[in-house]
């Protein structure tokens, strides 16, 4: 998946570029938007990111432009404009989703992933599959090897959350985000026991294990060879 951000704001950049690349995404990253608008029509992306407050063109007239030459790619716009108005004018003006500065990156994650199942026509799943381990998310059901396998419910949590991003390595501050649903705090071990005490019910009883930790990064539920 290709994503185009438009931001000029280097801290915000850098934010978002690492994570989306962390999440297996390729970025492009420009800085004005006439910059923006030249990548825009000179290649084809999944989605687009863009900023409202850009040098040489703003962003309500880059994506003006870009849906004036009938590029359909969905947009989401950056901005620390907040009010009901400008959230309307932005959407009037052709973008897709409307996100508020300062922002949760895992937010932003699924308001991408949303727009680009979205743009492709993808139902999303209501069973999730890695290997021989399932979740369904109807039944609130966990199995492996067709033996069912009881949970808590914010083990359920970690664990779609895990499976839905299955083979991307996925950071404490993301899981934080993302199931605990609040900003991370570097002295807290909360991930790491609730990664501990899953891998007890999902790994241990079985032969190959599905979660693994990158040192430094973070953890990835996959199956290895």
């Amino acid at each position: 998946m290709k994503i185009l951000l438009v931001e000029d704001d280097k801290k915000t950049a850098e934010f978002i570029i690492n994570g989306l690349k962390q999440s297996g995404y390729v970025i492009d990253h420009v800085s004005d938007g006439e910059q923006g608008l030249f990548k825009a029509t000179s290649r084809t992306y999944d989605a687009m990111v863009v900023d409202l407050m850009l040098p040489k063109m703003d962003g309500y007239a880059l994506i003006v432009e870009i849906r004036h030459r009938n590029i359909s790619t969905p947009i989401i716009i950056l901005s620390a404009k907040n009010s009901v108005d400008d959230r309307i004018k932005g959407l009037n003006r052709g973008s897709d989703d409307y996100l508020v500065k300062p922002f949760s990156f895992s937010e932003l994650l699924a308001r991408l992933h949303a727009l680009i199942r979205r743009a492709n026509a993808v139902a999303d799943p209501t069973v999730l599959k890695v290997a021989t381990l399932t979740l369904d998310l109807l039944s609130r059901k966990v199995t492996r090897n067709d033996k069912r396998i009881d949970i808590q419910p914010l083990e359920f949590a970690l664990l779609e959350y895990l499976m839905r991003h299955a083979g991307r390595v996925v950071s404490k501050t993301m899981i934080m985000e993302s199931v605990w649903d609040y900003n991370f705090d570097p002295q807290t071990n909360v991930v790491e026991v609730r990664i501990c005490k899953l891998r007890e019910k999902i790994d241990k009883p079985f032969d190959k294990d599905l979660i693994h930790t990158m040192r430094g990064f973070g953890y990835v539920l996959e199956e290895r060879t």
